[in-house]
Formats: C-alpha cells, structure tokens, sequence
C-alpha cells in the first residue's frame, strides 16, 4: 500500500500550526475520553483503539482482542462492556465542545434521526422494540426487533459524508418518542450554548429531521429555545391557512382555520406566497412553491395530543409549508417525486433567502445516511451480539467517541491506500478525507499520540465451564414491544345514526 506520510509524526511536521492545534485537539480528546471511563477504563479504552485501528471492517467483537493494540484477551473485552462504566453526561459535554462544523452565515444545523440496531434472535434481551426496516417486493415494510437509538449530530456544508454526532438515545418500551427527541433536543442545545457555540444575538439553529416525527408537537415543545424546524411531511397531508378577519358586526365566534391547504390537491393551494427557481448540484434546476403561515388542525385523535386538558383549546402552531419539485432531471438521475417541508418559521415563506436557507439545511440530512452506514458497516456498530442494553449504551458511545477522534484526525492522517484508489491528499492544499481513509492511517497518529491505558499484564484463561455440563441457569426470555401504550380515543362518527325509539 502507499502513503503519502510514511512515518508517525511526518503529518504533524507538514501540516504546520494548523496542525499542531488538530493534533493537541485529539490528544486532549483522548485524554478526556479515558477520564469518562469509570470501570474498566484500560480494556474499554484498548477497545477504543482496536476499532480504530482494525485493518478490516469490524465483523464481532472477539477479533477485536486480535488487533495489536488491544493487550487484553477477548474475556477483558467482555468484560469492560459488561461490567465496566462510562460517565455518560461527561461525555456528552466533552463531545459538545469539539469544533462544530463551520457554515458561511455562522448558523448551526443540527440533524436527528433514528437508527436501529436489529436484534431478531436476542430473546433474552430486553427493552427490544419492533423497528421499521425498509425491504423490497413483498418484503417492503417489514418489523424486526431491536434496539431503536435516536442520534443528534451536527451537519457540514458542501459535498462530505463527515457529520459530528452530539448524542445518541436508546429508546426505550415505555418511551414516548417525540417526548424524548425534544428532551434529548433541550439538553443538545443546552450543551452547546454553554460550550460557546451559540450566544444571545445568534441566528436561531436550524434543526432538520426527515418524515415520521410529529412537526407541530415538536415545535410546541420546543417553542422557548432559539431553534427552527425543518421536517419532512407525507404528500397526503393537509393544513390550514389563518383565517380570514370577521366582518363587522357579524355575531359568533371568530374562526380559528382557514381555507385548506392540501399537499395531493392542487386545486386547493390558490396563491402561494412565494414561487422562485434554484439549483440543485446534485438535481438540477428546481422549483420552490413555499405558503407561509400555515399550521395543521390538531385534535384528541392525532397522536401525542391525547392528553391534552379537556376543555382547553388546542394550539395554533404556525409555520411554513415548502414543496420542492424537480423541473428537469440531471444528467444520469430519475425523476423524483416533489417533496414536502413543513418549517416552524411562519414568516420564512415571505422571503426567498430564508426559504432557500430552509430546504438546503434539509438536503444537509443526508449525511447522517453517511455516518449510519460507516458506523455499521466499517465500525461494526449493530455488529456485537450483546445482551444486556446497559452493554448496548457503553458500545455506542465508543463508536461515538472513535468517530469523534476520527474526524479531529482528517485534517492530519496519513493518506493510507490501496493501489487502485485515487490520493485524497495532495501536496500544499488541506487533506480532507473521507473517513474510512483516516481510518486507515489512524495506527500511525496513535504510535506518536500513545494511549493513557496501561498495559495488560499476562495471565490464564478461566479454567470455563466443566465439559459435559449443562447451563442450569437459563437467561429468562425477554417479549418485544411497547409497554402500555399510550391508547387512542376513538375518532367520533360523523354520519347521522338513524333514532332509536321505544
């Protein structure tokens, strides 16, 4: 294989101050990373490394205890993620005080969305959820149990497969979703404005988060912090415009919605508030139709609002409805279908700038599609047969703190490839690569950073259980699914029942 920097701490004499900073970056990250740690700390953190460091993509967990910088047997691997412990809210902050991505108008995007880690065969495992997974032909549509984990990370701008992940969540049975992605949202952006990175003055952070949320219960929840939203919305979908003044002297009272707005019926859009052209590198030439103020009606039967007091009214929350069509398909790609938008800026669709600002924060998700599939496929996110959830929490936040390091290190990494892959560092311009290739060179930054773990000291395997003995002591088999869920009251029927009379 070729490397353009052959030796460890050649990438920290070319790279200059710039990367003197990205190297004291890393280390101070490593070094706070292992103060996280509580129990177990060398084997987790080795673990760390391993991943880091493995060759090849992370298949199971026993290889790892293989990898030259693991020092340990695999019983220590086990063990650190069994019973081992990690300061969770520590890390956390630690992660929240890394350089965000940098935006031209000094904005933050932040993206969230929910990836599932499939434990079909694990039936002693609890807490497992019914995951939606996406198949084809008569697979399409398919529930698989697992352990469903809601991620935050904040998204770059230009064309990169980098995302900076800021939290993740495991959901749990009795777990309101909407609920803990604006809980889990509040602490975010809680960490974040302490750590710097948003002050008083600053735009408002752009949040953007693909269909299967609940917009408007989300933006009621979040109303009190400086946020935006940007949803994705189904194409069937309906809301209202505000409603017209009453005319004076007109008795009743004062409507509440006005004419419908709905997504699958032309007929009803009438004069959208702004219709301007714009480019897409990816797409070509688009379409932006955008209706400002328009909220949706909300009542007893849409989900998440079944508590709400009886007698009290239900909000009016307002916002921007955005469709995105595709007027003449790019060289090379299919035709798409429009896509819907759904922003809680209610005057966004007045102004095309903030609108355009809106819908390309969105396209910025993709990214996380990115992250997703590196952790899983490379890192070996889904990839351990773990069977506690405890264990589960301490394994993704390792994978979370090995990408972290990762995209500290893309600035500094030597440019490690195979024959046939294309440098992605050139001489006298900034290396910027993708993260598998960091990936690759990582061994030689960990030779020059070292690692606060100690050694591991030589012993003997366990002598195991007896040959010819039975396991007595089976794990109890754990059922799948939500626990109490949350019942909904029946939608009331309109037609007219003919009267019963005696």
């Amino acid at each position: 294989m070729n490397a353009t920097l052959s030796r460890p701490g050649a990438g920290r004499q070319a790279a200059g101050a710039g990367g003197d900073a990205a190297w004291g970056l890393l280390a101070g990250f490593r070094g706070e990373l292992y103060r996280c740690l509580t129990g177990r700390p060398d084997a987790l953190f080795e673990l760390a490394d391993a991943v880091l460091c493995e060759d090849r993509a992370v298949t199971d967990l026993a290889r790892l205890s293989l990898v030259p910088e693991f020092t340990r047997g695999h019983g220590a691997l086990y063990d650190g993620l069994n019973a081992g412990g990690v300061e969770f809210a520590r890390l956390r902050w630690t992660v929240a005080g890394l350089p965000l991505p940098r935006w031209e108008d000094g904005r933050i995007r932040l993206g969230v969305d929910v990836c599932n880690w499939l434990r079909p065969d694990a039936e002693a495992s609890p807490d497992r959820l019914f995951c939606h997974v996406r198949g084809r032909g008569r697979n399409a549509g398919q529930v698989v149990p697992g352990w469903p984990y809601s991620f935050v990370a904040a998204l770059g701008p230009g064309r990169s497969s980098w995302a900076l992940p800021l939290d993740a969540v495991r959901l749990g049975p009795g777990d309101d979703a909407t609920e803990v992605t604006a809980a889990q949202l509040r602490e975010v952006v809680t960490r974040l404005t302490a750590a710097g990175h948003w002050k008083d003055g600053d735009p408002r952070i752009i949040i953007v988060m693909d269909a299967g949320y609940s917009a408007a219960r989300l933006a009621f929840l979040l109303e009190d912090l400086p946020v935006v939203l940007v949803v994705r919305v189904r194409s069937d979908r309906v809301f209202c415009r505000p409603p017209r003044p009453r005319a004076p002297g007109v008795a009743g009272r004062t409507a509440r919605h006005g004419a419908p707005v709905r997504c699958a019926d032309p007929g009803t859009w009438g004069i959208p508030d702004l219709e301007a052209g714009a480019e897409s590198a990816r797409h070509g030439p688009l379409r932006v139709t955008a209706w400002a103020r328009v909220h949706q009606m909300i009542n007893s039967s849409c989900g998440g609002w079944e508590d709400w007091p009886a007698g009290r009214e239900f909000p009016v929350i307002e916002g921007t409805l955005i469709r995105l069509a595709v007027t003449r398909p790019a060289p090379g790609y299919a035709a798409l279908e429009p896509m819907w938008l759904w922003s809680s800026d209610p005057g966004a669709g007045l102004d095309a700038a903030a609108t355009g600002v809106l819908w390309q924060a969105y396209l910025r998700r993709f990214d996380l599609e990115h992250f997703f599939r590196f952790i899983k496929s490379r890192l070996g996110w889904d990839k351990p047969m773990l069977r506690d959830p405890a264990a589960a929490d301490r394994w993704t936040w390792l994978i979370i703190a090995c990408y972290a390091q990762l995209r500290l290190a893309r600035t500094i990494a030597a440019d490690i490839r195979l024959p046939w892959q294309r440098p992605q560092a050139r001489p006298g311009e900034p290396q910027v690569m993708t993260p598998g290739r960091v990936r690759a060179g990582f061994r030689l930054l960990r030779g020059t950073l070292g690692t606060p773990a100690s050694t591991g000291k030589p012993g003997k395997p366990g002598p195991g259980r007896p040959p010819g003995s039975k396991n007595k002591r089976k794990a109890p088999r754990q059922p799948a699914g939500k626990h109490n869920p949350k019942q909904r009251k029946p939608a009331k029927n309109r037609r007219k029942k003919t009267k019963q009379t005696g």
